[in-house]
Parts: structure tokens; sequence; C-alpha cells
């Protein structure tokens, strides 16, 4: 019933999901005061009615509200009759079928059928149908006592589907928190090396002792230990998605809100004013901290308790995930360009094995990956992605809140790479690896986004973002002469001291 875009578990890939029934729009107007008017969603079945695609060409027709009937039997259509009309009949006690036979018969121009179980297309016998000219749609009953409410009694009705537009200025928007998330995590990430001289491009260095406790350096074993983790992960929540959902949003709530405060207390503590502080247990505290800290937990409170509420939270959901990313790549480093490699190719191959794979394993024919992202048998959804709603009309946005998503993987993996280019653009006093690779991003998410587009169907990000970036990082490490440097990272700086002071001892036995 929803056309949506998804992004599955971690991130890495993007789904977009066809509209399995028909949607359209009701607009109603005020026939005595024309300025008064509102949209309302309808379902209809194509096979059997069709609709204009624009309300300049859909026909007017003045709405009969008899919504306490059925429209079962001939009786039931009133005294006045329902020719030329849009006649509104509650749902139940017979068919579509004999509902609309009835209503053609006593001249009505359209039938909408009020529901108050949720909106399914009308169904039916083919044949059923042939004899069936006027059109029938299924729409909610509370949106015709609105209606009345809002609107009154005197109102005409126009029915029409307008055309589903694939792209959306969403996409846009999505694309710069991408962007704007992986060029701040990246940057962030090598600011500490950066203060630090350059000396150094993990928290191995004695310069960065001070840091080793605040970040976490990958090791092959620990890129091995993570992708195992998310396999068994995404396995766990496919068989037990209904109880493990609520642990995924527990663990959101505390990391965003964590990942929030570093973030911001970080730009906080460059202000020189405010700096009040108190004594608690030999402890010195700022008073601003604190507030901060109080500031961050209640937001992820906030969202904890409203999230299942689509309209604005949303919001609070793209800023917390923003933070958690950002921090996430700040925080997680690659010692050397050998771990990214390994880490992003794992997790492309993870990818694609549970988007295109395990559909041969599984009984409804359906990817793990599919069914664990669109949240089986549960009203939660795992809260790891970016929100932004669809921003052009249409009758998917009118009959439901739609969103376009992106996945925190789709940044933080590939992030990890950017942020490694920057630390080792640190190392070598350059700038060319991290803008490089971030431009190389920009342009996997570009061709991303159009061939999901193009061909409307599920396209695995990593599939683009992953060539692009690392292809682009060794064609300019290759073409600077520093691919060994690059390959190596924080090994390499550990071997080249050594070689240095070996020399060094060569050219004293010289002399």
């Amino acid at each position: 019933m929803r056309h949506r875009l998804y992004a599955r578990l971690h991130g890495l890939v993007i789904l977009i999901f066809q509209v399995s029934a028909d949607l359209g729009v009701l607009r109603v107007t005020n026939y005595v005061t024309p300025a008064l008017s509102s949209d309302y969603c309808l379902v209809y079945n194509s096979k059997w009615t069709h609709l204009p695609q624009t309300s300049n060409n859909a026909t007017s027709y003045v709405l009969k509200n008899i919504i306490y009937t059925g429209l079962c039997k001939n009786s039931d259509v009133p005294a006045g009759g329902i020719k030329d009309e849009a006649v509104a009949v509650m749902r139940g006690n017979c068919t579509f079928v004999e509902k609309g036979r009835i209503a053609q018969a006593a001249g009505a121009g359209a039938m909408l059928i009020a529901s108050e179980d949720g909106l399914v297309p009308p169904s039916g016998n083919q044949t059923d149908y042939d004899n069936i000219t006027i059109p029938v749609v299924m729409i909610k009953s509370r949106d015709i006592l609105d209606v009345e409410k809002t609107l009154g009694k005197n109102v005409r009705v126009q029915l029409f589907s307008p055309p589903v537009s694939v792209f959306d200025y969403s996409i846009l928007i999505i694309f710069l928190i991408a962007m704007f998330t992986v060029s701040v995590g990246g940057y962030w990430s090598g600011v500490p090396d950066e203060d630090a001289g350059g000396r150094s491009l993990s928290d191995s260095g004695n310069s960065e002792k001070k840091q080793s406790d605040k970040n976490v350096s990958f090791t092959v074993f620990t890129v091995l230990i993570f992708v195992a983790v998310c396999c068994v992960m995404l396995v766990l929540l496919y068989f037990f998605y209904k109880y493990l959902v609520y642990v995924v949003i527990a663990i959101f709530c505390l990391a965003s809100a964590l990942a929030l405060y570093n973030c911001l207390s970080a730009l906080v503590t460059k202000i020189t004013v405010g700096r009040c502080r108190f004594t608690f247990r030999t402890k010195v505290i700022e008073v601003r901290l604190l507030f901060l800290a109080t500031f961050c937990i209640a937001l992820a409170v906030i969202w904890a308790v409203f999230r299942n509420e689509e309209r604005w939270v949303w919001i609070l959901q793209n800023i917390l995930g923003i933070a958690f990313c950002i921090n996430f790549i700040k925080t997680l480093k690659m010692p050397n360009f050998k771990l990214c490699v390994l880490l992003l190719i794992l997790l492309l191959i993870y990818d694609v094995f549970f988007v295109f794979i395990t559909p041969f394993f599984t009984k409804n024919g359906q990817s793990i990956m599919i069914e664990v992202a669109a949240g089986p048998s549960s009203d939660e959804k795992l809260p790891v992605v970016i929100r932004v709603p669809r921003l052009m009309n249409s009758a998917q946005t009118q009959c439901t809140v739609m969103f376009s998503l992106l996945g925190f993987g789709d940044m933080i993996v590939p992030g990890l790479l950017i942020a490694y280019c920057r630390r080792f653009d640190v190392r070598i006093d350059s700038r060319i690896y991290f803008i490089s690779c971030t431009l190389a991003y920009a342009v996997g998410m570009v061709i991303a986004f159009t061939v999901l587009i193009l061909t409307k169907m599920g396209q695995p990000a990593l599939l683009y973002l992953v060539p692009f970036t690392i292809i682009t990082s060794t064609v300019i490490a290759w073409r600077r002469g520093e691919i060994k440097m690059f390959w190596k990272g924080s090994s390499y700086e550990m071997m080249n001291p050594l070689e240095s002071s070996v020399n060094e001892s060569d050219k004293d036995v010289v002399e």
C-alpha cells in the first residue's frame, strides 16, 4: 500500500518498493466558497476503475453523503435520488459489486465506499465488474466526517490519480546530508593527528597517547569480528525481530545521545565565556557541559517516546543519526589502507549475499535484508536510517507520510576510508587523498541514486560506493608514488624509523 524508499539494517542497501494498490486523490471543494478545499486519500482497483491523472481532466460531482447506509438494496437509495452525484456509502453488509450495481442503476456518477478498518482496493470477479462503468473507490470514513466538519455539506468532489514521480527533491537533501556527514566525520578524524604535528596515522604513536582512550583502531581480527557480528545480528533480527528491535532502539538512544554530546561539546568547549565550574567528588564539572549532557539525553528520550509519530519525529532521528555517524567515523580509526579494503569488500559481499542470495533459502522468497528492513509483523522500524519526507505531491504522499531514506552504513563504511585518507594527508602534509576520496563518494552516491531511479529496482549502495572510493584512492597513491606507504599506514611508519637508524649506522661505519 505504500511506496517507500527503504534502507536496510546498517544501511548498506537502498531499496524501493512499488505500490501494491492504486492510490488516488479525492479533492473536495465547497462550491459556495471555492476557497475551501481539501485533498484526501482514496484507493481503487485500476482493473475496474480508470481515473484521470490530473484534476483538470477529472469530472466534478456533487457529494451525496449516505454513509449511514450500506446501499445494499434499492430501498437504501435516498428519496431525492443520487443522479449524477458521487455517493458516499458505508462498507459492509454486501459486496462491492452489489453496491456498484445499485449506485449505477440509480444514476450515480461515482461511488465512494467509506471504511473504518483501513483501505483495501475493491476486489471481486472480473466479469462482475464488466458492467459497472462508474468509478468505485475506497476512502476512510473519518475523512467523510472531516469533510462535513471542515467544508460543510455544499461540496463537489473530483477523483484523479497523479502519476508516481520516481525522482523526488528529498533525494538531494539526503545526498547533502550524506556528504556533510562523511566530510565532517572524516575531517574531524584527522584533527588529533594535525594537532600532534602529523607524526602518526593511528593511536600507536607516542604523540597520541592522550587520544588512545577515546579512539579505537581496527585490526584484521576486529574487522572479521565486526563483519561476523553484523551477519549474526541480521539473522537473529530475522527470526526474533519483535523482541530484538527494542534492543536496537535502546542501543541507538544511548549511543546517539553520547555521540551528540561528543559532537556538541567539541564546539561548546571552544567558547571562552561561561566556564562556570563546580567540584563534585574531586571532579571538576563545567555547568554548561552538564546542561549539554541533559539536553542530549532529553532529545534521545523524546525520540524514543514519539518514535512512531511520523509527522515530525524524523527531524530528531536525523539529528541523532548524523551525530552517531560522525562520532563513529571520528572514533573508529583504520590504521592502514589494507584494512580499509578488507572491511569494505567484506561488507559489500555481506550486503550482496543477504540481498540477492538469501531469497533462494527463505520460505517466502524474500531476502533476509528486505524482511528485516521492512520490519516483519511489527510497527516498529529499526532506527538506522536518515529520513526526509518526499517533497513532490502525489497520491502516495497524500495517503501516507513517505520518506526518502539512507542507511547509516552508507555513510559510516565509506566514511572510515575517507577518514583514513584525511589522516594520511596530515601525515604527508597534503589534501589530495581526502578531497579525492570524498568526491569519489559523491560520484558513487549519484550513480547509485541514478540507477535506482532509472531501473526502479533495489540497488546495494556499496556496490557503487566501494569501487569508486577504493579505486580512486589507489590511483592517487600509485600516481604519487606513495602506494606502499598508503597501503601499510602506521605499520610503514614504524618500519621507516628502523630503516633510517640502520642507514645512519652504516654511514658511521663507512666514515
